[in-house]
């Protein structure tokens, strides 16, 4: 099939992305790798009168360190988060998540705002982002703003972004040497979509014991659910298989999944027990 009619737009800067915005209002949609926009266009489920084309803004792209805050473009592609030596020594699960994403097309062409933007409940990004407790600067013709992950993803499809607003880097606190994490994910066979995934940050004390912890689940609702039943069962314990085996049982606690022909509700709140003990021992 193919779209309604629209025109496009390819600034090469932050302030003429925004002014282009402002000037098409609602009629106006970003677009960055791609991969969910145009299937819906074509489909003629969105019908944008325009598209503004981010992808060749070079401010939004790249990785950093800043002291222990690891800082990343909204335009880099998943194939770069992949393979960056710096996200994996700061963040690995990071790094884990975007590596298991789509296929060899998708990871070089899809980026990590896009994707954080567009809030598909059986995306990675969401899930490994919530438990790292990560950042997202949101940057309009007003101004900019900084809204953490735990305010960010809503439900379904939705953020706090607001029409007007261009997501302009992820920033993910804690790169220390007493911080790990980890991705585990169980995916559907046909799409590369997540079943069920988990997302943990664990730091550790100077004793090894679990100082503090973030774990975040996929696939149990319409955004991110924190278990923190597990995060409790973890914090100011030692950190042995047995330990980890009794955290992770609680993984579901408190949820409420929909189920589906592929994946009933009682299979997701087993499976999340499952790859939260698996996201925990990738881990430590």
């Amino acid at each position: 099939m193919f779209p309604a009619s629209f025109d496009y737009h390819a600034p090469t800067t932050v302030p003429e992305a925004l002014r282009l915005l402002a000037e098409n209002g609602p009629d106006a949609k970003l677009l960055a790798g791609g991969h969910s926009l145009l299937p819906a266009m074509k489909l003629r489920l969105l019908e944008p009168g325009c598209l503004v084309d981010i992808g060749r803004i070079p401010e939004l792209r790249g990785i950093r360190r800043e002291g222990q805050t690891l800082v990343i473009g909204a335009a880099t592609l998943h194939a770069d988060i992949a393979t960056s030596d710096v996200v994996r020594q700061a963040a690995p699960g990071l790094a884990t998540a975007a590596s298991l994403i789509g296929d060899v097309q998708v990871r070089n062409r899809g980026t990590i705002g896009g994707s954080a933007a567009h809030d598909d409940p059986a995306a990675d990004y969401p899930v490994i982002l919530t438990a790292l407790d990560a950042s997202f600067m949101l940057v309009s013709s007003a101004g900019a703003r900084t809204v953490a992950s735990g305010d960010f993803f809503l439900d379904y499809f939705t953020t706090a972004l607001s029409d007007l607003e261009i997501i302009t880097e992820v920033r993910i606190p804690g790169a220390a040497a007493s911080v790990t994490s980890a991705y585990a994910k169980l995916e559907h066979p046909a799409s590369g979509f997540l079943v069920v995934s988990a997302g943990v940050r664990i730091e550790r004390g100077a004793d090894g014991r679990c100082r503090t912890a973030r774990i975040a689940i996929g696939g149990l609702g319409g955004r991110p659910f924190r278990a923190t039943a597990v995060e409790s069962a973890l914090a100011g314990h030692a950190l042995t298989p047995a330990a980890i085996a009794a955290a992770a049982a609680l993984a579901a606690d408190g949820s409420d999944p929909d189920g589906d022909a592929y994946a009933p509700a009682e299979y997701r709140r087993h499976m999340a027990t499952v790859y939260v003990q698996r996201a925990l021992e990738a881990a430590l």
